[in-house]
């Protein structure tokens, strides 16, 4: 049975930083590719951000690039998502989630039915 469990959210100011934690169990790690999706109330569950199994292909959605780095641990069975220069539009509920394909653009699609139960990042301005 495949467990993921999220870890890291916190309030923070706008313009801070954060980083957060996922481990996963009940699979292959390291023969898995790995994404970070986020929800914020009202509003559609967003994926944001993925990487490859061999951690040389990464994929981050525009409302992220240049401010999120998603990496991982294969060692630890542990995958991490460091949130930089962090706005209010960032406030949601964090998921890791194992992904039944490549990471690229369409990664989202292809997200397994492996939910934890989040981790919470609050922006204030």
């Amino acid at each position: 049975q495949v467990q993921v469990m999220e870890f890291g959210g916190d309030s923070v100011q706008a313009g801070g930083s954060l980083r957060l934690s996922c481990t996963v169990s009940g699979l292959i790690f390291e023969e898995k590719a790995l994404g970070w999706f986020r929800q914020s109330p009202g509003k559609e569950r967003e994926g944001i951000t993925c990487i490859n199994w061999s951690p040389n292909r990464t994929y981050y959605a525009d409302s992220v690039k240049g401010r999120f780095t998603i990496s991982r641990d294969n060692a630890k069975n542990t995958l991490y998502l460091q949130m930089n220069s962090l706005t209010p539009e960032d406030t949601a509920m964090y998921y890791c989630v194992p992904i039944d394909a490549g990471c690229d653009w369409e990664f989202a699609q292809w997200a397994e039915d492996v939910w934890g139960k989040g981790t919470l990042v609050a922006v204030t301005s």
